[in-house]
């Protein structure tokens, strides 16, 4: 049970770094929490039995569950002691007041019985599994291994031509002596098809003297894939010693042009790689191949050395192609003819769904061999097509969990958060991670930020082909939005079952139980239904429809993360909203971007202590934020981006935690925050700033940016000001030390500020100016000893900028390092390579 693992190692983490950092509660309840620290360790070491917790899994269910439900009141526990530390200095309460006595009180004998409980548990998983520990454990994994047949029907290879003819250009290139090619994607995409297709085409054949095929599979044996490649090359009874194994192969292999295909790569010994490739052939006037399939991209680039350029990501198959490929199989008894106009209906219906999916058509289609004379049949798999692709014999849902299975526990909470949105939902990446974020399955550490590491995590799981990239930005490939196939997220959803995440109806849609963890909101939920939910984690409203919340009758004390995002909440709503949220003590992510109701934040947001997260994008109607937001002393993520308050309240700076702050008016108000505030947040790693003609930076203010040494994200939105004495003042600032991406928009001056040059922005990676009056961008700063400095920038976006006159060669002479320019509007940039009317793009090498 994943959650079991995921949330051990959470709470574990949270414990020992509790009596790591002597933490006051740490102090009170040392004895409780070092005991529990040490049940925690021992619960670890049974679940690292993973024969015995899978042959037995039924036998411990119940246990596992009753597990889950003692972490989850321990979280809640220590989240509780977390909070009343943080205020206690406020005078939250005093250390010997009647209400605290009574707190430490029931806290310790909550605590005592946690583990008295977990006790009780680990009794009975000692019944049935054996702890491990990694000290003596061992390496005992069992070699797994997966058949991979070289023999197929090319009648089955179907839609494939153009990746075909891609990749034997690649082979037949006569510029390199040695190729690697990738061939990356998800499960049953068609990856080992293709080079089943390659392997066994005559006119790459006749290419190479030797050709090799190995099913490397998930666990990965350097021995096992050496022996089977020597063995094919007539070499057998070689012993086991693996350095005479690899001589052995490269004398073979000595002075012959070669094709070797690894099939399946889920891991790679770096090393034994390297030392394998380099002893391969390498000859002049012919080359050798090594043809890599991987679900992960990471593995065949980072790992085994694979050029960006030559990975091959098959495409899903069109609407003909997999009517035809559907045929095949569906219709085998018939030639592949379908018998009559009622079947195709239905079957089209059910070839669509699969979205042109090589493994998912093929095992729907030999589902449905067997039913050719029944259209009830026929009808019934369509309408319960989700239930059947889960069944034991489904090659796609096999395909899928193998691919889940090898996922870290910290990133299978993570994609089981798909399961709730809507089928085919395009899905924000910013959403997703202050999800992640506020429910505590990331933490922060000592090199990133929680959010810096959600964003790897999902280019992980794109990756690995489990996520599908809607829209990234252009310049380091950061994914703005997403989605997950249909297939795909069906997993998801059995799995979240499983852990008891969520509920859903044999439609997918989700249903709200008394056990359900996360909720997607949607029109077909019963408010009602939420009432005296104690369990609830996680609430998203997934449409635009309105809610009524009404704090009588809703009881959320567990909630962590409540999403209104976009929801259509008028004034009233919002105030229903704020009277139920403000008894949500331990919730920790509030999001109401562009909620249009929103017009005030009010003082009882002070209530909510637990708040790490408080994002109010694009709220045009909010005007005023009360003092008390300052109180909210664990905040980490402010966002006011695009909202229509007149400023951010002052105090600012007592927010220590604060790692992102956006849509900071300097406004010269007495109320209001101040640019030296920022000072003391020490932790900022993003800021955005606006200014128009009524602020001021005073000269003890100047310097304050260049106190942020953490500080990577910077933007400034001039608002359109043409006030000089705005521009003299940003002129002035000292700009962060270690600053990587550097936003300026609206900003209507034609010169830009003077500390944006080269050098005094010796870190900056991505320049980024929209929407003004800019003439031309400073190339090199004037030195004493007339010195040239050039840019490091990596990425340059220019974008509605008219009286731009700058030459493309210029640019690219002082910026040597640019890899990625995008360009809009820019009618009087010369020479560059894109069309400077509308949206063009240029990337190094492609233009």
């Amino acid at each position: 049970m994943i959650v079991v693992d995921g949330m051990l190692s959470t709470l574990g983490e949270l414990v020992f770094t509790s009596l790591l950092n002597q933490a006051q509660f740490a102090i009170d309840f040392r004895r409780e929490l070092d005991t529990m620290k040490t049940q925690l360790e021992l619960l670890k070491a049974f679940l690292s039995d993973t024969d015995n917790l899978n042959s037995r899994k039924e036998q411990i269910k119940t246990t596992l569950a009753k597990i889950r439900e003692l972490f989850y009141e321990a979280d809640n526990i220590l989240t509780d002691c977390l909070i009343r530390d943080e205020y206690r200095s406020d005078g939250f309460c005093s250390r010997y007041s009647p209400q605290e006595l009574i707190f430490k009180y029931q806290i310790g004998q909550k605590l005592k019985n946690i583990n008295s409980q977990m006790e009780k548990m680990e009794r009975i998983l000692s019944t049935f599994l054996k702890p491990q520990y990694p000290s003596i454990q061992g390496d005992t994994q069992k070699i797994l291994t997966r058949f991979t047949s070289q023999d197929f029907d090319p009648s089955e290879i179907i839609g494939l031509e153009s990746d075909m003819e891609k990749i034997k250009g690649w082979i037949f290139s006569k510029n390199e002596a040695f190729h690697r090619v990738g061939i990356v994607g998800m499960g049953g995409l068609g990856k080992t098809t293709i080079a089943q297709k390659i392997f066994s085409d005559r006119e790459v054949v006749s290419q190479f003297v030797r050709t090799l095929w190995v099913s490397v599979s998930q666990d990965f044996n350097e021995e096992r894939i050496m022996r089977s490649m020597l063995e094919q090359l007539g070499q057998y009874g070689t012993g086991s010693d693996q350095g005479q194994m690899l001589r052995k192969l490269h004398h073979v292999l000595e002075g012959k042009t070669c094709l070797i295909v690894m099939d399946d790569v889920w891991s790679i010994n770096i090393d034994w790689w390297n030392r394998l490739c380099s002893g391969l052939p390498k000859l002049k006037g012919g080359s050798s191949c090594i043809i890599i399939t991987t679900r992960n991209e990471d593995v065949a680039v980072m790992k085994m050395g694979v050029d960006s350029s030559r990975i091959h990501r098959p495409k899903v198959l069109n609407k003909d192609e997999s009517w035809s490929l559907f045929s095949l199989f569906a219709f085998s008894a018939n030639k592949g003819i379908c018998p009559n106009s009622q079947i195709e209906k239905v079957g089209r219906i059910i070839v669509q769904k699969c979205q042109g999916l090589p493994l998912a058509i093929k095992t729907i289609g030999g589902l449905l061999a067997s039913k050719i004379n029944s259209f009830s049949e026929w009808r019934k798999v369509s309408e319960e097509f989700h239930e059947l692709t889960r069944g034991k014999d489904s090659s796609v849902t096999a395909s899928l969990q193998l691919s889940y299975d090898e996922l870290p526990s910290r990133l299978k909470q993570c994609l089981l958060c798909f399961s709730i949105y809507p089928e085919d939902s395009e899905i924000r990446a910013q959403q997703l991670i202050h999800w992640w974020v506020g429910e505590g399955f990331i933490q922060d550490t000592d090199t990133k930020t929680a959010t810096e590491q959600g964003f790897e995590y999902l280019s992980e799981l794109v990756s690995r082909c489990l996520v599908d990239v809607v829209q990234r930005r252009g310049y380091d490939g950061r994914v703005y939005s997403c989605k997950m196939h249909d297939l795909v997220r069906e997993m998801t959803i059995k799995v979240a079952e499983d852990e008891a995440f969520c509920s859903f109806d044999g439609k997918g849609k989700q249903k709200l139980t008394a056990d359900s963890r996360w909720l997607g909101f949607t029109s077909d939920v019963d408010t009602k239904s939420l009432n005296k939910n104690l369990k609830l984690r996680a609430v998203f409203l997934m449409s635009g429809n309105p809610v009524f919340f009404n704090k009588s009758n809703v009881l959320l004390r567990s909630l962590r993360v409540l999403d209104c995002s976009h929801g259509k909440l008028d004034t009233t709503q919002v105030e229903y909203l704020m009277d139920l949220i403000c008894s949500l003590k331990r919730l920790a992510c509030l999001n109401l971007t562009g909620v249009v109701g929103l017009k005030e934040v009010p003082y009882s947001i002070k209530k909510l202590c637990n708040l790490q997260l408080l994002i109010l994008t694009g709220c045009n109607n909010l005007v005023k934020l009360h003092q008390s937001i300052t109180n909210l002393k664990r905040l980490v993520i402010l966002d006011l981006g695009s909202c229509g308050h007149e400023y951010l309240p002052r105090d600012v700076g007592r927010l220590s935690y604060l790692q992102e702050l956006s849509g900071l008016r300097l406004v010269n108000n007495a109320q209001s925050c101040r640019l030296h505030e920022l000072e003391t947040l020490v932790q900022l790693r993003v800021l955005r700033i606006n200014v128009n003609n009524e602020s001021e930076i005073t000269e003890k203010e100047r310097k304050v940016l260049s106190q942020l040494k953490k500080l990577k994200v910077f933007s400034i939105d001039a608002e359109d000001c043409k006030d000089e004495k705005i521009f003299k003042m940003l002129d002035q600032l000292t700009p962060p030390p270690n600053l990587q991406e550097l936003y300026l928009r609206r900003y209507r001056h034609e010169i830009m500020p003077k500390w944006i040059n080269p050098e005094k922005l010796l870190s900056l990676q991505y320049l980024c100016i929209e929407n003004g009056d800019l003439a031309s961008i400073r190339m090199s700063p004037e030195t004493e000893d007339d010195t040239k400095c050039t840019w490091n920038l990596e990425g340059l976006c220019l974008k509605v900028l008219p009286n731009l006159e700058e030459d493309w060669k210029d640019l690219e002479q002082n910026m040597p390092q640019l890899h990625y320019v995008e360009v809009s509007r820019c009618f009087n940039l010369k020479n560059f390579p894109c069309p400077v009317d509308k949206p063009g793009v240029w990337r190094k090498n492609e233009d």
